[in-house]
Order: structure tokens, then sequence, then C-alpha cells
């Protein structure tokens, strides 16, 4: 059997095994694998191969596991519905004071009160919504 096929089908065992662990370290140890692999196509000799395996495996460990880890246990900031709409800018189409109001959010009209309770916009102006009660934007 030819030295890259080895590591080929290396690569490709860890690959399947690490589907079933989800370590992430038998998939970084599978990319040191196919660079083993690389390295055999070219012609190189055995002690290069396993050379390269463990330098880019150890890489791949040592650097490349520890973010790719983070990235897919931190948790995901994804905000629907009414709570997407705080922090955007609104226009007011009626006045907003902190009895009521109007205004529109991204193409949607929505009821809205000052956030303060004391503030007063006019129509025209341009308010952030700061807060979401019930179906009132609290807006300044």
């Amino acid at each position: 059997m030819e030295p890259w096929l080895f590591w080929l089908i290396a690569a490709g065992v860890l690959v399947g095994v690490e589907v079933f662990t989800g370590t992430l370290i038998l998939a970084m140890v599978a990319v040191g694998a196919l660079a083993g692999a690389g390295v055999a196509a070219v012609g190189a000799d055995p002690v290069w191969q396993f050379l390269t395996f463990a330098a880019v495996s150890a890489l791949m460990v040592g650097v490349v596991r520890p973010v790719a880890r983070r990235h897919l246990q931190s948790p995901r900031a994804l905000r629907t519905g009414a709570a997407a709409l705080v922090g955007e800018y609104a226009v007011v189409v009626k006045a907003v004071d902190g009895d009521g109001g109007r205004v529109k959010i991204g193409g949607e009209v929505w009821t809205a009160r000052a956030y303060d309770g004391e503030a007063a916009y006019a129509v025209g102006d341009r308010v952030q919504v700061l807060e979401i009660e019930g179906a009132t934007a609290l807006v300044a």
C-alpha cells in the first residue's frame, strides 16, 4: 500500500470516530494525518511523514482546538420578536411623552412612551428603543 493512502485512511478513520466523540481532538489529529499524506505523496521519507503528522497535530490541538471549542460553546446572541427591536432607531409619527404616542420601527407603527416618563418628542424626531414593555416601546 502506498504511504499516502495509509495516511488518508487514517485521517478518514479519525474523522469517523470523531463524529461519535465530539471532542475535536481526533478531528485535529486527522488534519495532521492529511498533512502526513501530503508529505508522503511528494515522496518524503517515513520519518518526515511522521514528523509532519506530529507537528501539525500538535499545532492543531494546541492552537486551533481551544479557539474552536470557545466558538462552539459560546451562547448565541440571537434576539427574536420584540426583543430584537431593542436598540433600533424609530421615527416619531405621533408626539411621544410620558403618557404615550406612536413611533415607526422598521416599517411598523408601535405605541410608545418616553423611557424616563418626562421627556417629550415631536413628530419626525428620531428616537432609540430602549425597552419593549408589552406592546409599548419605551424610547429616548
